[in-house]
């Protein structure tokens, strides 16, 4: 078998699994801070804690044993713009409260039989590769330019170097101080103690994006025939999925958009095993507008923060890139606001 073709069979069964844990467990980062901020329930937000932490262990010890080169994925770059991922992520965070969860959730509920999440998938990547490659892509490049700056030190291991430590230092000690803090951050709650398959969903999510470092940045190396190094992210993929369903010919089949589909039938297959599906869909006119209003939202930020709360919350975090961290801080304080305060998004009544 190929390089190309296991990188891709592969992300089809990182999917799988990843849509049938996601549904199973609910895991979602919007629910994860609702639960902090309104319902009192903090156990998605330490399944989420857990799964950064794994996936940060995970990935720095595959880079610092020199197994995958993390440098080549497009979180590690020298150059970027911190107002455009800030305000990519705003939006995002605000996009996902609207349409009630982020693009990794929708494929997950669309697998389900929920058909609002339908919606919200067409239009996250109609807005997404607008953005990309479309009417919007002007002004998100001119903005680029006249906000990029080019730096020294680009995460959290080159910042440590900076001071005299050697690079495996660096990276350990970044590594375990994050991973630490997070632990006992999950742990920290007793209901979560007591929640095992939240525990098992955060550290299967949190391999899941090791596995995908290792797929496309190991297995997927050729010279001849070079696979970008990624991992877990949702945005451009539905987007590159929508356009690959459309427009197959000439287009090829890749790890992202085997992963889109892989999510959708791997929580298809759940929900039909387990009986958990049920088709649904808008409670008003109303109801369609603001979900599909987010899916722009995010479609256009996710672009924007190069990553979405999985693209970037995890898979760009486990990097432990500067602007991982920046494009975070944007979703989460987007979601905040969507959740409380003045700009907060009223809830509606789901049919």
């Amino acid at each position: 078998m190929e390089s190309t073709q296991l990188v891709i069979l592969a992300g089809l069964v990182i999917g799988l699994v990843y849509g049938a844990v996601g549904l199973l467990s609910g895991f979602c980062l919007m629910s994860s801070m609702r639960g902090f901020l309104a319902d009192g329930d903090g156990r998605l937000g330490r399944t989420y804690a857990l799964a950064i932490a794994v996936a940060i262990a995970a990935s720095q010890l595959l880079a610092g044993s020199g197994t995958v080169d993390l440098g080549k994925s497009i979180y590690l770059q020298q150059t970027f713009s911190v107002p455009v991922l800030f305000l990519g992520g705003l939006l995002f965070g605000y996009g996902m409260v609207l349409s009630n969860g982020c693009g990794s959730r929708a494929l997950v509920l669309l697998g389900r039989g929920n058909l609002r999440s339908f919606v919200v998938v067409i239009v996250l990547a109609i807005a997404a590769q607008m953005t990309l490659k479309g009417l919007i892509a002007p002004a998100r490049i001119a903005l680029v330019q006249a906000s990029q700056t080019t730096v020294n030190a680009n995460s959290l291991p080159s910042v440590l170097a900076m001071f005299g430590l050697t690079e495996a230092l660096s990276r350990s000690l970044a590594a375990a101080t994050i991973v630490v803090a997070l632990i006992l951050f999950a742990f920290a709650h007793p209901a979560f103690r007591r929640s095992p398959g939240q525990i098992v969903a955060g550290i299967i999510v949190g391999l899941l994006v090791a596995g995908g470092w290792l797929v496309t940045g190991y297995l997927g190396a050729d010279d001849f025939n070079p696979i970008p190094v990624t991992s877990l992210t949702f945005i451009a993929p539905i987007a590159d999925a929508l356009q690959y369903a459309m427009l197959s010919t000439g287009l090829t089949l890749n790890f992202g958009i085997a992963t889109v589909a892989g999510v959708f039938a791997g929580s298809l297959v759940t929900a039909l095993a387990t009986g958990r599906f049920k088709l649904e869909g808008y409670s008003s006119p109303r109801h369609m507008l603001r979900s599909g209003a987010g899916a722009a939202l995010m479609g256009i930020g996710g672009v924007m923060a190069f990553g979405c709360s999985i693209g970037q919350g995890l898979t760009g975090v486990s990097t432990l890139a500067l602007g991982s961290f920046i494009a975070v801080a944007g979703i989460l304080l987007g979601t905040a606001a969507g959740l409380r305060g003045v700009l907060r998004v009223q809830p509606l009544a789901v049919a």
